[in-house]
């Protein structure tokens, strides 16, 4: 009887030493879901004033966690923007400024966008270094196979998506590539940026842009079983789908939603990318199946039992599109009324949603207007999994975040600096923000002046009234600016300025 009660004793011991070295979803460290919408504007969602299209599941999204109204991307196109998020730098420091296009959009002369460079620290490194297992299922944009750009060079584990952005004009391409495999996909090769001659146009005609393999869904179903292989570890997925970015190809079921609501005409490709009957109905349903597949990420999330330990972002990585390719930001209001557009560093082109939720962390409902931007997540991040990082010019939101206002650090002011669109600089440093264009052509204009707490717009120009301030942002300019190392992103050094060149 004895010996029965010591064997059962041990077995309990045993028992109760499996359980307390068992890692539990509150033990282990929080899984980290961060999805990049492309083109998506400040004010195309319900949550941050959209009032015709509909995203019924990032709103329930905004409304279980935080809703960010002064969250800015780092520059106002897509390349840099990627390349910002991912190594924590402004575009002062940054290697990657603009899209610089390598090849061309046909399939035989895929040839991506410049790479990063050998050696260059991201947040996948830091997170893989953290025991993390990490993904990146979209759009890569940094560079192709047989590069130092390829995104298994730079800390992802798994890689599945577009590598080209010129490819990604197309949702319905030839192939996606899936670590660093070209993977072939159901549809015919398409020249996405066709003319349609509006006097014969059929349906067609219009059918030509349709394929069978939707590219964001195969990135949902990647996603999906990415999420079921390893949820029983920490990961890191990094979702930049390529929504709602030209060309306007959707569903038909998703485009039949709309089709009635809008007074509309057919788009016949004559300011490029693929024509549609219905343009506005196709925008529309372009974000909606965006907002779609994040509801079901949220919902795999919860069936796998991970809600409570998973913190996911929704951000998006400039203003919406300019006046191209059938999308009208005007008609939709997407940058909730914000002066510009992508390529502007004016508010419209910068300012973007964020919203962050972590059920039991982040506390529902909550809307923040701590001013924060893209090239923060690395800090962020670091402070979240407690890993140390090379200099950045992020600052973490972490407190912020977890509702320690106390504790949250503020920027001195925000640098902003692009060499597109003319050459731009802009400086927000409190609630004033400074801007300056066509600086490539003429180093000598004048920096603009606005009062963002009382002019959002950026429609008075207040710079002759506050000459100390603009003295500060050219102070701010010499201390941030890094010469570029290609001569096409080099505006703000007159020695390398193009207009010198002989």
């Amino acid at each position: 009887m004895q010996k029965q009660f010591i064997h059962a004793a041990i077995a309990l011991i045993g028992f109760c030493s499996i359980l307390w070295s068992a890692p539990t979803h509150a033990q282990r460290k929080p899984n980290i879901i961060y999805i990049y919408a492309d083109d998506l504007g400040y004010g195309e969602l319900g949550s941050y004033g959209q009032q015709k299209i509909r995203t019924p599941h990032l709103d329930q999204m905004a409304k279980e966690g935080m809703r960010f109204t002064q969250h800015y991307t780092s520059t106002p196109v897509c390349a840099p923007a990627r390349a910002m998020l991912l190594t924590g730098k402004h575009g002062g420091h940054t290697y990657i400024r603009g899209n610089y296009e390598l090849g061309e959009f046909a399939d035989s002369l895929e040839g991506g966008q410049m790479p990063l460079p050998e050696g260059t620290f991201t947040v996948a490194n830091m997170l893989k270094k953290a025991g993390y297992h990490t993904a990146i299922i979209g759009k890569w944009g940094l560079g192709m196979v047989n590069t130092t750009g390829e995104p298994q060079l730079h800390g992802f584990d798994y890689t599945y998506g577009y590598l080209d952005q010129k490819q990604a004009h197309n949702y319905y391409p030839t192939h996606l590539w899936e670590n660093g495999r070209r993977v072939p996909l159901n549809n015919p090769e398409i020249l996405v940026h066709t003319r349609l001659d509006s006097t014969k146009a059929t349906d067609k005609d219009f059918d030509y842009f349709k394929g069978k393999d939707y590219a964001p869904a195969k990135m949902t179903e990647k996603a999906l079983a990415y999420l079921d292989a390893h949820a029983g570890q920490p990961f890191f997925l990094y979702l930049p789908y390529t929504l709602p970015h030209l060309s306007l190809q959707a569903p038909d079921a998703y485009v039949k939603q709309y089709i009635g609501q809008f007074a509309e005409r057919p788009y016949y490709g004559q300011k490029g990318y693929a024509s549609t009957k219905y343009p506005l109905s196709t925008y529309a349903a372009m974000i909606t199946y965006l907002d779609d597949q994040v509801g079901i990420i949220l919902d795999k999330i919860k069936k796998l039992g991970l809600d409570e330990n998973t913190l996911i972002f929704f951000s998006s990585d400039n203003g919406a599109t300019f006046d191209v390719g059938g999308a009208d930001r005007f008609f939709f209001n997407s940058n909730g009324g914000l002066r510009g557009a992508k390529t502007d560093l004016f508010e419209g082109g910068i300012r973007e949603p964020l919203i962050a939720r972590w059920p039991g962390k982040i506390a529902s409902g909550k809307v923040s207007q701590h001013v924060s931007v893209q090239f923060d997540m690395l800090a962020t991040l670091a402070e979240l999994t407690k890993q140390p990082i090379p200099t950045t010019d992020g600052i973490s939101f972490l407190p912020e975040l977890l509702g320690d206002q106390k504790a949250q650090k503020q920027h001195p002011y925000l640098y902003f600096e692009f060499p597109e669109n003319g050459g731009q600089l802009a400086i927000r440093m409190g609630n004033w923000k400074g801007v300056k264009r066509e600086v490539r052509l003429h180093p000598e204009n004048k920096w603009m002046l606005f009062d963002l707490a009382n002019d959002k717009e950026e429609n008075h120009d207040l710079a002759d009234k506050h000459p100390e301030l603009i003295q500060q942002f050219e102070a701010i300019v010499k201390k941030e600016h890094r010469n570029a190392h290609i001569r096409d992103w080099e505006f703000v050094n007159p020695k390398f300025n193009t207009r010198n060149l002989r």
